[in-house]
């Protein structure tokens, strides 16, 4: 939910995308002007623009030799004005709708509303950039200080907050879906053997919580230490399409899928099993997801003789396969962290969507249902439009539901005639959508 909300902060106080929004509430407080950040050296995708970053615990003024008597840097930060966004909606599905909450018995055709309030006052804190540049002629960098001697080592680089947005008073995030005749659109007894008809979630933003930020990269070097106001554009990968014209934002994601996951295709069937059952286990726990997620990123970094270790039986399979398999070790590594971003931008809910989806062998139309979603334009507004309703046709009518409240979870309404209403600009939400639903098709040997 803390998430949710800060991609929609930074989706109306700035478009052009240059604040970066906290996914975390933990640790919100090491997001704080002149804390010093790792980037992760994963690149953006299309459903996560926004570069990665990782805390370090430490700050500008850690790491500094000591100055002038009496002078703080603490003195440099600089508050601007306060705006206050409210939001309010509520949208009622009618009728139409039955949904199995147990193998045994269907619930009656109803209706349900989901709706989300909240009200925040973000406020701007910043660093003058002016007295950042007076400090670094005064001040020099502890060469001697572990932290840099690590990253001088590992040849990492260093990123400066100078501007966040934070809470200027505590506010409640709240959404809710309730339920009528026995409907529910989340759809948790496709699950779970019980369900509630009336399911709300809040959550509370404390007073000065960080919600987005600004970086600038440092450059150390011998003690000096320079800002890198012009940085290189980074390196984009051609948009294009092998076949036929050119599918919008489509075919961007196709492209970027066809590039990061090409290793699947060179993969025999056995291995291919192995890497869907690893991603099936961490799709149930969050820990072994953030266990995986790690390990994968650092295979790149290390050199022949790293050894991948685990204590979890569910990854012993995938991380003998890559101690073995040097040639691909990379290129796999980094297939399999271009799925688990897209899973992390899933919710808990959906994960256990997608593995009911696959037990049911209806993930291959269900990527044929998202891919037609992403063709039109989701990041526009909240415009309807119609898909082909036999997407929307299955066996079974309770894999029909499923599909509805997988894709609803993304942010798109679906009724069953095939009308669809695209809600708060869910491209980046359907797309994470697409490469989970595309990932699973190709690892289980779909057609």
């Amino acid at each position: 939910m803390f998430k949710k909300l800060t991609k929609f902060i930074v989706n109306q106080m700035d478009p052009c995308k240059e604040l970066v929004p906290v996914e975390s509430i933990a640790g919100n407080e090491h997001f704080r002007p002149l804390y010093l950040l790792k980037k992760k050296t994963k690149p953006k995708t299309i459903f996560h623009r926004a570069p990665y970053y990782q805390r370090t615990g430490f700050t500008l003024h850690d790491v500094l030799l000591p100055g002038k008597e009496g002078k703080s840097i603490e003195s440099i930060h600089q508050d601007s004005s306060q705006f206050t966004l409210t939001k309010t909606c509520a949208d009622q599905a009618d009728g139409g709708l039955s949904i199995s909450f147990d193998p045994a018995s269907v619930e009656l055709k109803g209706a349900a509303s989901l709706s989300k309030e909240f009200s925040i006052t973000p406020q701007k804190k910043s660093v003058s950039l002016e007295s950042l540049e007076e400090l670094r002629r005064e001040r020099e960098i502890n060469m001697d200080h572990s932290f840099i001697q690590q990253l001088q080592r590992r040849d990492i680089s260093l990123y400066l907050v100078t501007e966040i947005l934070e809470a200027s008073e505590e506010a409640i995030y709240k959404e809710s879906t309730k339920a009528d005749r026995g409907f529910k659109t989340k759809l948790y007894a496709t699950l779970c053997a019980q369900s509630t008809r009336d399911d709300k979630q809040s959550i509370v933003i404390p007073k000065g919580c960080t919600l987005a930020f600004r970086t600038i990269q440092i450059h150390i070097r011998d003690g000096a230490w320079d800002l890198d106001y012009f940085p290189a554009e980074p390196v984009r990968m051609q948009a294009y399409v092998a076949d036929g014209p050119s599918l919008g934002k489509l075919g961007v994601v196709v492209t970027e899928i066809n590039y990061s996951c090409r290793i699947f295709l060179e993969l025999s069937s056995d291995l291919l099993l192995i890497v869907l059952n690893t991603i099936k286990a961490v799709m149930t726990d969050k820990n072994l997801l953030e266990e995986l997620s790690q390990k994968m990123e650092e295979v790149p970094e290390q050199n022949d003789g790293y050894e991948l270790k685990t204590e979890s039986p569910d990854l012993q399979g995938l991380f003998s396969t890559l101690q073995h398999s040097p040639r691909d070790r990379v290129l796999l590594a980094e297939g399999i962290t271009y799925v688990l971003d897209a899973l992390h931008e899933l919710m808990e809910d959906q994960l256990l969507l997608l593995l009911e989806s696959l037990e049911r062998k209806i993930v291959s139309q269900q990527l044929k249902l998202v891919e037609i979603l992403l063709k039109h334009g989701l990041d526009k507004g909240q415009e309807s439009f119609l898909v082909d309703s036999e997407l929307l046709s299955f066996p079974h009518e309770e894999e029909q539901m499923l599909t509805i409240a997988l894709v609803e979870l993304s942010g798109v309404q679906l009724q069953e005639d095939g009308s669809a209403v695209p809600r708060d600009q869910p491209f980046e939400a359907v797309a994470a959508l697409f490469v989970a639903l595309y990932a699973l098709n190709l690892l289980s040997g779909s057609k």
